[in-house]
């Protein structure tokens, strides 16, 4: 009977112990497709970037008066990549730091785009019109692997939180992921006038 009573014992300690192994296997492939998700949005913003200098000197050569939009363009850029977020201890205070220098990218470039509304022979230029093209593409690809990014930390936090995995988790310092959020304002329309 003792006998019989060590075995059902080492058995359960053996499937507890399995278990555990699938668990955190899975939250470690979860927070690699988390960190590999981060990869693609930092990748989309490097693009944007490395797209700013050449539009910036084709709106240069028609609108040379415009130095102040053109630093402020320079100046974001310069500010957005020098951020950097590690995935494997992202808090959601860095995160909201990184999108805001972005954000900042975003509004100059708005504004960079707005001068070349003054200058007909600018918009008619085939490099600003290429160049523009690419930087809407772009903006739609930030907006994609954003979107990319949010799910699979959802799905890593939800993992992570439910019962019995949390106990590994906890176990493991899994932690949360913070999640790229609308910018502040973004629930009420734009105005327009005409």
């Amino acid at each position: 009977m003792k006998k019989k009573s060590i075995w059902i014992i080492i058995a359960v300690i053996v499937v507890i112990v399995l278990w555990g192994v699938k668990v955190n296997n899975r939250m470690v492939t979860m927070e690699e497709n988390v960190n590999k998700a981060w990869s693609n949005v930092e990748n989309v913003y490097q693009r944007r970037a490395d797209l700013i200098p050449n539009l910036v000197n084709t709106v240069k050569g028609y609108a040379a008066h415009e130095t102040s939009t053109f630093e402020a363009v320079v100046n974001a850029r310069a500010k957005a990549t020098s951020i950097t977020v590690n995935p494997e201890n992202m808090t959601a205070d860095q995160l909201k730091e990184f999108q805001k220098a972005q954000n900042e990218v975003g509004g100059a470039l708005g504004r960079l785009i707005a001068v070349s509304e003054s200058y007909p022979e600018l918009k008619a230029n085939e490099n600003f019109k290429e160049l523009q093209a690419q930087l809407e593409g772009t903006e739609n690809r930030i907006a994609v692997e954003r979107r990319n990014f949010n799910e699979d930390a959802s799905k890593f936090n939800t993992y992570i939180r439910k019962f019995p995995q949390s106990i590994i988790a906890g176990m493991r310092n899994f932690e949360k992921k913070p999640y790229f959020e609308a910018e502040e304002g973004a629930n009420k329309a734009p105005k327009v006038e005409f």
